[in-house]
């Protein structure tokens, strides 16, 4: 994790941090099988609602990928690293977690620049929601959920590509 990303990560308040860690778990779908690109639609709701009902909204999401086949050991581990309660204290440790994590998949799977391009989205991803006004919480969201898409997509691409070759 580059010392921005981990500065950013140390000043974001709840949302900030939420979205963080969910954006980076929502980079990391194409390992499952197949990838819904959905199956985190109910957390990402409860970011906008500023937590609200989240612990039930985790547990729902948490059963969906239990369901899932395919690769999703580091997908359960974000996942299962998520806490119930939303506030800072407990949010900050899964967001480092989430970007570790994130990096470490990224650098395993391609190095080079698609680590680069990880880390430049996470960084992107924190930037934009430190700069953004907590007053309209749902469309604030929509340039944190293209990154993470372009960011899924990619993922999903080298993947694929990788499967091909194998």
């Amino acid at each position: 994790m580059s010392h921005s990303v981990q500065q950013l990560i140390a000043h974001a308040g709840e949302r900030g941090l939420a979205a963080s860690a969910l954006a980076c778990l929502d980079r990391c779908l194409p390992l499952l099988e197949p990838a819904p690109d959905d199956l985190l639609r109910p957390l990402w709701r409860g970011v906008a609602e500023g937590g609200a009902g989240w612990a039930d909204r985790l547990a729902e999401v948490r059963a969906l990928v239990a369901d899932v086949e395919g690769d999703a050991v580091l997908v359960r581990k974000m996942l299962g690293a998520a806490p119930s309660d939303w506030d800072a204290t407990t949010l900050r440790p899964w967001a480092e977690m989430c970007s570790a994590a994130a990096l470490e998949l990224h650098e395993r799977l391609g190095g080079g620049p698609l680590l680069d391009g990880e880390e430049r989205r996470q960084a992107q991803i924190l930037e934009y929601l430190e700069t953004t006004a907590s007053d309209d919480p749902p469309a604030g969201l929509r340039p944190v959920l293209d990154v993470s898409a372009e960011g899924r997509r990619v993922l999903r691409a080298v993947v694929s590509r990788r499967e091909r070759g194998a």
